[in-house]
Protein backbone atom coordinates (compact mmCIF):
# COMPACT_ATOMS: atom_id res chain seq x y z
CA UNK A 1 0.00 0.00 0.00
CA UNK A 2 1.19 3.50 -0.76
CA UNK A 3 2.39 5.72 2.03
CA UNK A 4 0.79 9.04 2.85
CA UNK A 5 2.33 12.43 3.32
CA UNK A 6 4.37 12.59 0.10
CA UNK A 7 2.66 15.84 -0.86
CA UNK A 8 4.71 17.69 1.76
CA UNK A 9 7.86 17.39 -0.37
CA UNK A 10 9.50 20.78 -1.08
CA UNK A 11 9.49 20.17 -4.85
CA UNK A 12 7.98 22.72 -7.21
CA UNK A 13 4.38 21.91 -7.98
CA UNK A 14 2.47 20.96 -9.99
CA UNK A 15 4.39 18.10 -11.56
CA UNK A 16 3.51 16.25 -14.75
CA UNK A 17 3.78 12.47 -14.63
CA UNK A 18 4.41 11.27 -18.15
CA UNK A 19 2.58 8.31 -19.62
CA UNK A 20 5.92 6.50 -19.89
CA UNK A 21 6.50 6.99 -16.16
CA UNK A 22 2.97 5.77 -15.43
CA UNK A 23 3.60 2.53 -17.31
CA UNK A 24 6.97 2.03 -15.61
CA UNK A 25 5.54 2.58 -12.12
CA UNK A 26 2.17 0.85 -12.16
CA UNK A 27 1.72 -2.88 -12.46
CA UNK A 28 -1.55 -4.75 -12.38
CA UNK A 29 -0.41 -6.79 -9.40
CA UNK A 30 0.57 -3.80 -7.27
CA UNK A 31 -2.63 -1.92 -8.12
CA UNK A 32 -4.82 -4.94 -7.30
CA UNK A 33 -3.01 -5.21 -3.97
CA UNK A 34 -3.47 -1.48 -3.33
CA UNK A 35 -7.20 -1.65 -4.00
CA UNK A 36 -7.49 -4.75 -1.81
CA UNK A 37 -5.83 -3.09 1.17
CA UNK A 38 -7.17 0.44 0.71
CA UNK A 39 -10.80 0.17 -0.37
CA UNK A 40 -12.19 -1.10 2.95
CA UNK A 41 -10.27 1.48 5.00
CA UNK A 42 -10.81 4.67 2.98
CA UNK A 43 -14.14 4.17 1.22
CA UNK A 44 -16.12 5.69 4.09
CA UNK A 45 -13.92 8.81 4.08
CA UNK A 46 -14.30 9.47 0.34
CA UNK A 47 -16.86 11.78 -1.17
CA UNK A 48 -17.47 10.95 -4.84
CA UNK A 49 -20.41 12.78 -6.44
CA UNK A 50 -22.19 11.26 -9.42
CA UNK A 51 -20.17 11.88 -12.56
CA UNK A 52 -21.21 14.95 -14.51
CA UNK A 53 -21.75 14.72 -18.26
CA UNK A 54 -22.12 17.66 -20.62
CA UNK A 55 -23.03 17.53 -24.31
CA UNK A 56 -20.34 19.35 -26.28
CA UNK A 57 -22.12 18.53 -29.53
CA UNK A 58 -24.90 16.10 -30.54
CA UNK A 59 -22.35 13.27 -30.54
CA UNK A 60 -19.58 14.46 -28.20
CA UNK A 61 -19.41 14.79 -24.42
CA UNK A 62 -17.31 16.13 -21.57
CA UNK A 63 -17.37 14.11 -18.35
CA UNK A 64 -16.09 15.13 -14.91
CA UNK A 65 -15.46 12.64 -12.10
CA UNK A 66 -14.39 14.30 -8.82
CA UNK A 67 -13.47 12.68 -5.51
CA UNK A 68 -11.98 13.88 -2.24
CA UNK A 69 -11.03 12.35 1.09
CA UNK A 70 -11.37 13.40 4.71
CA UNK A 71 -8.83 10.78 5.81
CA UNK A 72 -5.27 11.81 6.79
CA UNK A 73 -4.05 8.65 5.04
CA UNK A 74 -5.45 9.92 1.73
CA UNK A 75 -4.89 13.71 1.76
CA UNK A 76 -6.06 14.36 -1.77
CA UNK A 77 -8.69 15.84 -4.03
CA UNK A 78 -8.80 14.35 -7.52
CA UNK A 79 -10.70 15.13 -10.69
CA UNK A 80 -10.76 13.09 -13.89
CA UNK A 81 -11.73 14.97 -17.03
CA UNK A 82 -12.77 12.87 -20.01
CA UNK A 83 -13.82 13.79 -23.54
CA UNK A 84 -15.90 11.36 -25.60
CA UNK A 85 -15.70 12.02 -29.35
CA UNK A 86 -16.89 8.80 -31.07
CA UNK A 87 -16.50 10.32 -34.55
CA UNK A 88 -12.72 10.31 -34.05
CA UNK A 89 -12.60 6.88 -35.65
CA UNK A 90 -12.97 8.61 -39.02
CA UNK A 91 -9.68 10.47 -38.45
CA UNK A 92 -7.88 7.49 -36.90
CA UNK A 93 -7.90 8.88 -33.35
CA UNK A 94 -9.19 7.33 -30.11
CA UNK A 95 -12.71 8.35 -29.20
CA UNK A 96 -11.88 8.86 -25.53
CA UNK A 97 -9.21 11.13 -24.04
CA UNK A 98 -8.68 11.89 -20.39
CA UNK A 99 -6.55 13.78 -17.88
CA UNK A 100 -6.35 13.36 -14.12
CA UNK A 101 -5.50 16.21 -11.76
CA UNK A 102 -4.49 15.60 -8.16
CA UNK A 103 -4.69 18.33 -5.48
CA UNK A 104 -3.76 18.50 -1.81
CA UNK A 105 -6.86 18.30 0.39
CA UNK A 106 -4.92 20.25 3.05
CA UNK A 107 -3.91 23.32 1.04
CA UNK A 108 -5.77 22.93 -2.25
CA UNK A 109 -2.45 23.04 -4.06
CA UNK A 110 -2.27 21.35 -7.46
CA UNK A 111 0.13 18.46 -7.00
CA UNK A 112 0.20 16.55 -10.26
CA UNK A 113 -1.40 15.92 -13.61
CA UNK A 114 -1.28 12.59 -15.38
CA UNK A 115 -2.71 10.63 -18.30
CA UNK A 116 -6.29 9.92 -17.27
CA UNK A 117 -6.84 7.52 -20.16
CA UNK A 118 -3.97 5.23 -19.19
CA UNK A 119 -4.85 5.51 -15.50
CA UNK A 120 -8.42 4.43 -16.31
CA UNK A 121 -7.23 1.39 -18.25
CA UNK A 122 -5.18 0.22 -15.27
CA UNK A 123 -7.80 0.92 -12.60
CA UNK A 124 -10.67 -0.63 -14.60
CA UNK A 125 -8.72 -3.80 -15.29
CA UNK A 126 -7.50 -4.08 -11.70
CA UNK A 127 -11.01 -3.73 -10.26
CA UNK A 128 -11.96 -6.72 -12.41
CA UNK A 129 -8.80 -8.53 -11.37
CA UNK A 130 -9.56 -7.99 -7.71
CA UNK A 131 -13.14 -9.21 -8.15
CA UNK A 132 -11.80 -12.26 -9.99
CA UNK A 133 -9.36 -12.96 -7.17
CA UNK A 134 -12.32 -13.17 -4.79
CA UNK A 135 -15.04 -14.66 -6.98
CA UNK A 136 -13.45 -16.92 -9.58
CA UNK A 137 -12.48 -20.49 -8.81
CA UNK A 138 -9.01 -21.04 -7.38
CA UNK A 139 -8.38 -23.71 -10.02
CA UNK A 140 -9.36 -21.51 -12.99
CA UNK A 141 -7.22 -22.34 -16.01
CA UNK A 142 -8.95 -20.80 -19.05
CA UNK A 143 -9.62 -17.08 -19.53
CA UNK A 144 -11.84 -15.96 -22.39
CA UNK A 145 -11.40 -12.33 -23.43
CA UNK A 146 -14.31 -10.87 -25.42
CA UNK A 147 -13.15 -7.73 -27.17
CA UNK A 148 -9.71 -6.76 -28.44
CA UNK A 149 -9.65 -3.01 -27.83
CA UNK A 150 -7.34 -0.92 -25.66
CA UNK A 151 -8.69 -2.37 -22.41
CA UNK A 152 -8.36 -6.02 -23.40
CA UNK A 153 -4.60 -6.49 -22.78
CA UNK A 154 -4.96 -4.78 -19.41
CA UNK A 155 -7.83 -7.06 -18.42
CA UNK A 156 -5.87 -10.10 -19.51
CA UNK A 157 -2.85 -9.05 -17.42
CA UNK A 158 -5.04 -8.22 -14.42
CA UNK A 159 -6.78 -11.59 -14.50
CA UNK A 160 -3.43 -13.35 -14.89
CA UNK A 161 -2.12 -11.44 -11.87
CA UNK A 162 -5.20 -12.39 -9.86
CA UNK A 163 -5.20 -16.02 -10.99
CA UNK A 164 -1.60 -17.08 -11.73
CA UNK A 165 -2.85 -20.63 -12.36
CA UNK A 166 -4.41 -19.57 -15.67
CA UNK A 167 -2.80 -21.51 -18.53
CA UNK A 168 -4.81 -20.52 -21.60
CA UNK A 169 -6.24 -17.25 -22.91
CA UNK A 170 -8.79 -17.32 -25.74
CA UNK A 171 -9.60 -14.01 -27.46
CA UNK A 172 -12.73 -13.25 -29.49
CA UNK A 173 -13.54 -10.06 -31.33
CA UNK A 174 -16.13 -9.11 -33.96
CA UNK A 175 -13.22 -8.42 -36.29
CA UNK A 176 -11.38 -11.71 -36.21
CA UNK A 177 -8.12 -10.16 -37.40
CA UNK A 178 -7.98 -7.98 -34.26
CA UNK A 179 -8.38 -11.02 -32.03
CA UNK A 180 -5.59 -12.83 -33.86
CA UNK A 181 -3.35 -9.77 -33.67
CA UNK A 182 -3.86 -9.37 -29.92
CA UNK A 183 -3.19 -13.07 -29.30
CA UNK A 184 0.04 -12.77 -31.29
CA UNK A 185 1.01 -9.61 -29.41
CA UNK A 186 0.44 -11.24 -26.02
CA UNK A 187 2.33 -14.46 -26.78
CA UNK A 188 5.43 -14.76 -24.68
CA UNK A 189 4.32 -12.04 -22.26
CA UNK A 190 3.43 -14.52 -19.51
CA UNK A 191 5.45 -17.65 -18.91
CA UNK A 192 3.46 -20.85 -19.25
CA UNK A 193 0.37 -19.16 -20.73
CA UNK A 194 -0.88 -19.98 -24.24
CA UNK A 195 -2.69 -17.23 -26.18
CA UNK A 196 -5.04 -17.95 -29.07
CA UNK A 197 -8.04 -16.50 -30.90
CA UNK A 198 -11.35 -18.19 -31.63
CA UNK A 199 -13.90 -17.04 -34.19
CA UNK A 200 -16.77 -18.95 -32.57
CA UNK A 201 -18.02 -16.93 -29.60
CA UNK A 202 -20.37 -19.54 -28.14
CA UNK A 203 -17.64 -22.18 -28.27
CA UNK A 204 -15.14 -19.87 -26.58
CA UNK A 205 -17.58 -18.88 -23.82
CA UNK A 206 -18.25 -22.54 -23.07
CA UNK A 207 -14.56 -23.15 -22.39
CA UNK A 208 -14.02 -20.22 -20.06
CA UNK A 209 -13.42 -20.58 -16.33
CA UNK A 210 -13.29 -16.77 -16.42
CA UNK A 211 -15.08 -14.83 -19.17
CA UNK A 212 -14.18 -11.14 -19.36
CA UNK A 213 -16.04 -8.72 -21.64
CA UNK A 214 -14.92 -5.24 -22.72
CA UNK A 215 -17.11 -4.10 -25.62
CA UNK A 216 -19.65 -1.41 -26.47
CA UNK A 217 -22.13 -4.01 -27.64
CA UNK A 218 -25.85 -3.28 -27.61
CA UNK A 219 -26.59 -6.91 -28.43
CA UNK A 220 -26.00 -9.63 -25.84
CA UNK A 221 -22.77 -11.47 -26.62
CA UNK A 222 -22.55 -13.97 -23.76
CA UNK A 223 -25.42 -16.43 -23.64
CA UNK A 224 -26.05 -17.66 -20.14
CA UNK A 225 -26.82 -21.18 -21.31
CA UNK A 226 -23.26 -21.44 -22.70
CA UNK A 227 -21.52 -20.61 -19.41
CA UNK A 228 -19.94 -23.65 -17.83
CA UNK A 229 -20.69 -24.57 -14.24
CA UNK A 230 -18.38 -22.66 -11.91
CA UNK A 231 -17.60 -19.92 -14.42
CA UNK A 232 -16.94 -16.32 -13.41
CA UNK A 233 -18.36 -13.66 -15.76
CA UNK A 234 -16.69 -10.23 -15.73
CA UNK A 235 -18.70 -7.47 -17.45
CA UNK A 236 -16.86 -4.21 -18.05
CA UNK A 237 -18.08 -2.58 -21.24
CA UNK A 238 -21.61 -1.30 -20.75
CA UNK A 239 -22.23 2.03 -19.06
CA UNK A 240 -25.68 3.00 -20.36
CA UNK A 241 -29.07 1.33 -20.66
CA UNK A 242 -28.80 0.53 -24.36
CA UNK A 243 -25.62 -1.50 -23.88
CA UNK A 244 -25.42 -5.11 -22.77
CA UNK A 245 -22.76 -7.78 -22.99
CA UNK A 246 -24.76 -10.76 -21.73
CA UNK A 247 -28.33 -11.98 -21.89
CA UNK A 248 -30.89 -12.33 -19.11
CA UNK A 249 -30.07 -16.00 -18.65
CA UNK A 250 -26.51 -15.17 -17.61
CA UNK A 251 -27.85 -12.75 -15.00
CA UNK A 252 -30.47 -15.25 -13.85
CA UNK A 253 -27.95 -18.08 -13.47
CA UNK A 254 -25.29 -15.99 -11.78
CA UNK A 255 -24.63 -14.75 -8.29
CA UNK A 256 -24.32 -11.06 -9.15
CA UNK A 257 -21.97 -8.50 -7.59
CA UNK A 258 -21.18 -4.92 -8.64
CA UNK A 259 -18.30 -2.52 -8.19
CA UNK A 260 -20.56 0.20 -6.76
CA UNK A 261 -24.21 1.23 -6.51
CA UNK A 262 -24.11 3.20 -9.77
CA UNK A 263 -24.06 -0.11 -11.66
CA UNK A 264 -27.64 -0.72 -10.55
CA UNK A 265 -28.72 2.44 -12.37
CA UNK A 266 -26.35 2.52 -15.35
CA UNK A 267 -25.54 -1.03 -16.51
CA UNK A 268 -27.75 -2.15 -19.37
CA UNK A 269 -27.55 -5.82 -18.40
CA UNK A 270 -28.85 -5.14 -14.89
CA UNK A 271 -31.35 -2.36 -15.66
CA UNK A 272 -32.88 -4.50 -18.39
CA UNK A 273 -33.06 -7.55 -16.13
CA UNK A 274 -34.78 -5.46 -13.44
CA UNK A 275 -37.31 -4.09 -15.93
CA UNK A 276 -38.12 -7.54 -17.30
CA UNK A 277 -38.46 -9.09 -13.84
CA UNK A 278 -35.56 -11.49 -14.31
CA UNK A 279 -34.16 -10.37 -10.95
CA UNK A 280 -34.71 -7.36 -8.73
CA UNK A 281 -32.17 -5.15 -6.99
CA UNK A 282 -32.44 -7.23 -3.82
CA UNK A 283 -30.96 -10.18 -5.74
CA UNK A 284 -27.69 -8.31 -6.33
CA UNK A 285 -25.51 -9.88 -3.68
CA UNK A 286 -23.19 -7.02 -2.83
CA UNK A 287 -20.48 -4.57 -3.81
CA UNK A 288 -16.75 -5.08 -4.20
CA UNK A 289 -15.82 -3.31 -0.96
CA UNK A 290 -18.24 -5.58 0.92
CA UNK A 291 -16.61 -8.64 -0.60
CA UNK A 292 -13.15 -7.45 0.36
CA UNK A 293 -14.18 -6.71 3.93
CA UNK A 294 -16.02 -10.01 4.33
CA UNK A 295 -19.38 -8.32 4.87
CA UNK A 296 -20.74 -10.26 1.88
CA UNK A 297 -20.02 -13.85 0.94
CA UNK A 298 -18.77 -14.52 -2.58
CA UNK A 299 -18.50 -17.95 -4.17
CA UNK A 300 -19.91 -20.76 -2.04
CA UNK A 301 -19.33 -23.76 -4.32
CA UNK A 302 -17.25 -24.87 -7.27
CA UNK A 303 -20.40 -25.18 -9.40
CA UNK A 304 -21.75 -21.70 -8.72
CA UNK A 305 -21.64 -19.09 -11.50
CA UNK A 306 -20.54 -15.64 -10.36
CA UNK A 307 -21.10 -12.37 -12.22
CA UNK A 308 -19.28 -9.10 -11.60
CA UNK A 309 -20.48 -5.92 -13.26
CA UNK A 310 -18.40 -2.73 -13.09
CA UNK A 311 -19.14 0.75 -14.36
CA UNK A 312 -16.20 2.56 -12.77
CA UNK A 313 -16.01 5.17 -10.05
CA UNK A 314 -14.00 8.17 -8.91
CA UNK A 315 -13.07 6.19 -5.76
CA UNK A 316 -10.76 3.84 -7.64
CA UNK A 317 -9.52 6.73 -9.78
CA UNK A 318 -8.18 8.60 -6.78
CA UNK A 319 -6.69 5.45 -5.24
CA UNK A 320 -4.87 4.65 -8.49
CA UNK A 321 -3.66 8.25 -8.74
CA UNK A 322 -2.50 8.11 -5.11
CA UNK A 323 -0.41 5.01 -5.72
CA UNK A 324 1.13 6.44 -8.90
CA UNK A 325 1.87 9.85 -7.36
CA UNK A 326 3.37 8.58 -4.11
CA UNK A 327 5.63 6.03 -5.81
CA UNK A 328 6.68 8.69 -8.34
CA UNK A 329 7.57 11.13 -5.55
CA UNK A 330 9.45 8.47 -3.61
CA UNK A 331 11.48 7.56 -6.69
CA UNK A 332 12.15 11.22 -7.45
CA UNK A 333 13.40 11.77 -3.90
CA UNK A 334 15.87 8.92 -4.30
CA UNK A 335 17.51 10.74 -7.23
CA UNK A 336 18.05 14.01 -5.34
CA UNK A 337 21.73 14.65 -4.58
CA UNK A 338 21.93 14.83 -0.75
CA UNK A 339 24.90 17.20 -1.05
Amino acid sequence: MATSGSNTSPKTFPIFITTESLHSILSHQTLINHFHSSLPTVSASLCSPIRQSYAVSPTSSLLLMPSWSSSPSLPYVGVKLVTYFPQNSTVNLPGIHGSYVLFSSTTGQTLATMDGTALTLYRTACVSGLASKILSRNDSQVLVMIGAGALAPHLIRAHLAARPGLKRVIIWNRTEEKARALAEEMRGSSAGVWFESNACLDEAVGMGDIVSCATNSEVALVKGEKLKAGAHLDLVGSFKHSMKECDDEAIRRGKVFVDNEAALEEAGELVGAFERGVIDKAHVCGMLVELIGGDKVGRTSSEEITVFKSVGSAVVDILAAQLLYEIYMKQSDSFIDPC
